[in-house]
């Protein structure tokens, strides 16, 4: 029978799930609903909607929807950590009162009707010919097309929360999927009055047409790139499938050359390969289509079947991109390039928990759980948008497709108009060619090749720096037949480059005096009649020091064709865009759980957060630091890998140039805006957990502080409640450390996020507003303002407190014969005991009321008391 399009949502119990944890939850919520504000029959007729095995938290994760007399409440989607039956952590989002808040039972208009108005509202054109297809339960049906929409439409009974909360209004949840898949509207309408009172879009659209922003920020990051520099990152032997592509770490062709990689596909995410859907060894497909993504053109922007590209019977997509050139001429490696970096988002994450049971796309599940046949659908050179890309998210099982379009390509471009031939600064330099009218002289495309050599100046007039050029030139002997440096500062551009032409020089190199990227120089060049560039500060102060040094450097200056624009810049090839479109798959399947489509639609939520994080982590290079400026989006601002980018601010850790803190979200656009203010605070987190944990180049494996921030974050995001805020995503990654590591992160991360303001007092008030916050930069009494992390303050760490019982003892030293004494409130002493303690012990104190305790740990030369909560 075919498929339903979405009749998974529509389900009220799936009878393939190993366990059914419904009467652990509801004991669970009945024990704590005075504290949860909950009245008994809030929670009486609960639904769980999926659930799956986490192996990072070594628990399940389980997804909990909230019904009154079996009509659901829309998005009242509660988020529970059971281990061994038990409920260990809950983050809800269930209504209170419901029985009093439910306006009706029954519907006044019938389900047919609901899509006719939610056609009109969405200013669509009447739909024609429904048919009602299939009836999946009470209330709850599937319709055909109606020529509105491209799948068909599901029309479900719910209740919809208003923005007063005090009232569930019955409505009809219809979802029409445009047929230029720009839009992937969920409405509900009004089921008495056939009113619109809510509309979400399932269609993540990223909007970076907006222009880059002008920026003066410092980044330790040379920009100098080795046209071999990506075998620092990749040794590829070509023996079997082999794609030429943008390889990670690079974020685009403006970090490094394209490169010929053999099968990096990965045995656990993808253990027959990235051409295989049944399960057997060997390729089903020889083109740009395996389990995990189909990837094609769909240049008339048509959504049709598109060409894809073919690697033959050997999995050969050796595709030259040959850049500069126009996108039309190497489209087959456009497409290689997105089905590589789809492919490796699916196969990263998969070791961090984005898995078959998660919700993860996929054609063939392999066994593992899950729905499948929800390969991703990613589009190259989308000829149905410019400047923009996007990425639709459906509920576990159904197809998420990304769009990726081209770009109008910058005014300025930097090119490789510079390589130093000799010594340890070898190797191409970025640069932005001169701009002088009425004269000057243009790059020419023949190299030129000389020394470089330094000019000096007697500082007679106002300037106080002796090579800017700007006085007396007192050097001229050593300038003459030489490429001659000069920092920009003081006087104009033509003045400087003027007096190195009258000194002899062949070319001028003009050295930035202030962070970021160069610029073209302008002004008038009347009489000028030598070229000149200018290059990035971090690469001309090393020249100059070498310079000064008495190196001798030899240069070439070329016009190479890198700074052509060709009106046009590929999306394709920028790797962390892709990262940031295929990222709101994964933050739109684990929040709420993957069936689920529709939990980051609150003005509150981080969305875009999340996927600007993805596409940092993915894009790490080894050596950088927290410091450095990051820019999302820089390759098709034509600027470099140290550009500002898109964003109001690019995502560095130095807050004298971000200074985004929780408030900085009212005055920021949402969802965009919004969500970079979270990626910043997670960014933070990373740099702050490398810093104590180190970082590994191994994405996938690898141990390090980097490795672990990102498992706290993806665990983070299973964890917390639909539609979260802030404070909600905050707190789920401090209970995925409490988790997974007992707490040990506990300071490290609150002064993390106490830092950008989201500290222990601040508020987020209601998660669908940004402007009702209030930050605070405050953290627990027990972790001091300052410490990364509380094995610093403390000898030892409790864990888990609260605890029934069964308590971890960690150390930072190897202490060997120690005391453990728990005592109640009255001060008796409850419980003794002698542990080997070898930087973990556990003690079992389960026999202990519920209650609070003191317990007091001695071991060496060390004592800790501290406040323990058996439950």
């Amino acid at each position: 029978m075919k498929k339903i399009l979405y009749s998974l949502i529509l389900l009220t119990f799936n009878l393939s799930f190993a366990q059914d944890y419904t009467n652990s939850i509801k004991s669970y919520l009945q024990q704590n609903r005075s504290n949860l504000n909950l009245e008994q029959q809030d929670y009486s007729d609960i639904n769980i909607t999926s659930q799956s095995h986490s192996k990072s938290l070594q628990a399940d994760n389980v997804y909990v929807e909230q019904r009154y007399r079996g009509i659901k409440i829309h998005n009242a989607i509660s988020s529970f950590v059971l281990r061994e039956g038990s409920v260990i952590s809950a983050q809800l989002a269930f209504a209170n009162n419901i029985a009093l808040k439910a306006n009706t039972t029954q519907p006044s208009i019938s389900a047919l009707a609901a899509i006719s108005n939610a056609a009109s509202e969405l200013e669509l054109p009447a739909p024609v010919g429904l048919n009602l297809i299939e009836t999946v339960g009470n209330n709850s049906y599937v319709f055909s097309d109606g020529n509105i929409s491209i799948n068909n439409i599901p029309v479900t009974l719910v209740y919809q929360g208003l923005d007063d909360n005090q009232t569930l209004r019955l409505a009809w949840d219809v979802s029409i999927y445009k047929k230029d898949a720009q839009n992937y509207y969920s409405v509900r309408i009004d089921a008495l009055t056939g009113k619109l009172l809510e509309i979400n879009d399932w269609v993540a659209s990223c909007n970076f047409d907006a222009q880059p922003h002008s920026h003066t920020m410092e980044s330790t990051e040379s920009v100098l790139f080795s046209k071999k520099s990506s075998a620092d990152f990749h040794q590829p032997v070509v023996n079997g499938a082999a794609y030429r592509v943008f390889p990670i770490p690079f974020g685009a062709p403006n970090d490094g050359d394209d490169v010929l990689l053999s099968d990096p596909s990965n045995v656990v995410a993808s253990p027959y390969g990235w051409h295989d859907t049944d399960g057997v060894a060997g390729a089903e497909y020889t083109t740009t289509r395996g389990n995990n993504v189909l990837a094609k053109e769909d240049i008339a922007g048509n959504n049709g079947a598109g060409m894809q590209a073919e690697g033959g019977a050997t999995l050969q997509f050796d595709f030259p991109f040959d850049l500069p050139q126009n996108p039309s001429n190497y489209t087959e490696g456009a497409i290689t390039n997105l089905f590589y970096m789809n492919n490796i988002m699916h196969d990263v994450f998969y070791q961090y928990g984005f898995d078959e049971e998660s919700g993860n796309f996929q054609a063939n599940n392999y066994g593992n759980g899950g729905a499948e046949g929800d390969h991703v659908v990613a589009e190259a050179q989308d000829g149905g948008g410019f400047n923009n890309a996007n990425f639709m998210t459906p509920p576990d099982g159904y197809s998420g497709r990304m769009q990726m379009y081209l770009w109008s390509a910058p005014q300025n471009v930097l090119g490789t108009f510079m390589t130093v031939n000799n010594g340890a600064l070898a190797g191409d330099y970025y640069a932005h060619k001169s701009a002088f009218t009425g004269g000057g002289t243009p790059l020419p495309t023949t190299p030129i090749t000389a020394n470089l050599a330094l000019i000096e100046d007697d500082n007679s007039g106002n300037s106080t720096d002796p090579h800017d050029g700007c006085d007396n030139v007192t050097n001229a002997s050593e300038l003459s037949g030489k490429i001659v440096v000069v920092r920009r500062g003081e006087c104009g551009f033509a003045q400087k480059v003027q007096a190195a032409e009258d000194a002899g020089a062949v070319a001028v190199v003009m050295v930035n005096n202030v962070p970021g990227d160069p610029i073209r120089m302008g002004g008038s060049g009347a009489g000028i009649g030598i070229p000149s560039i200018m290059i990035f500060k971090n690469d001309g102060d090393a020249i100059i020091d070498a310079l000064l040094n008495g190196e001798t450097i030899n240069t070439t200056l070329v016009d190479d064709g890198s700074g052509t624009d060709f009106n046009q810049r590929d999306g394709d090839l920028d790797n962390s865009i892709v990262a940031h479109e295929y990222g709101h798959g994964i933050s739109n399947r684990l929040t709420g759980g993957p069936a689920a489509a529709g939990c980051l639609q609150n003005e509150e939520q981080m969305g875009e957060g999340w996927s600007d994080y993805f596409a940092l982590m993915l894009t790490m290079l080894p050596g950088e630091s927290g410091e450095d400026v990051r820019g999302m989006g820089t390759y098709i601002s034509g600027q470099s890998r140290a550009g500002g980018g898109i964003r109001t601010k690019p995502y560095t850790t130095d807050m004298s140039i971000n200074n985004f803190t929780y408030n900085s979200i009212k005055s920021q656009v949402a969802p965009h805006g919004v969500g970079s203010v979270w990626a910043t605070m997670l960014w933070d987190l990373t740099w702050a957990f490398i810093d104590e944990y180190g970082f590994d180049e191994d994405i996938y494996h690898g141990t390090g502080g980097n490795n672990m921030a990102l498992q706290l974050v993806m665990d983070g995001l299973k964890l917390q409640r639909c539609s979260p805020g802030f404070i909600d995503g905050r707190d789920a990654i401090l209970e995925a450390d409490e988790i997974i590591n007992g707490g040990a992160n506990k300071c490290l991360i609150w002064n993390v996020f106490a830092r950008r303001g989201l500290g222990f007092s601040a508020n987020q008030g209601s998660v669908a507003s940004k402007q009702d916050g209030t930050e605070a930069f405050d953290v627990p009494a027990d972790c001091p303002l300052g410490t990364a992390n509380n094995e610093i303050e403390n000898n030892f760490i409790i864990y888990p407190n609260p605890s029934n019982g069964h308590i971890n003892i960690k150390s930072r030293f190897d202490l060997g014969n120690t005391k453990v004494s728990i005592y109640d409130i009255n001060g008796r002493l409850v419980f003794n005991k002698q542990v080997e303690l070898h930087h973990t012990a556990l003690i079992d104190a389960s026999e202990l009321s519920t209650g609070m305790y003191m317990i007091t740990v001695e071991g060496g030369d060390k004592t800790q008391t501290s406040k323990l909560i058996i439950k």
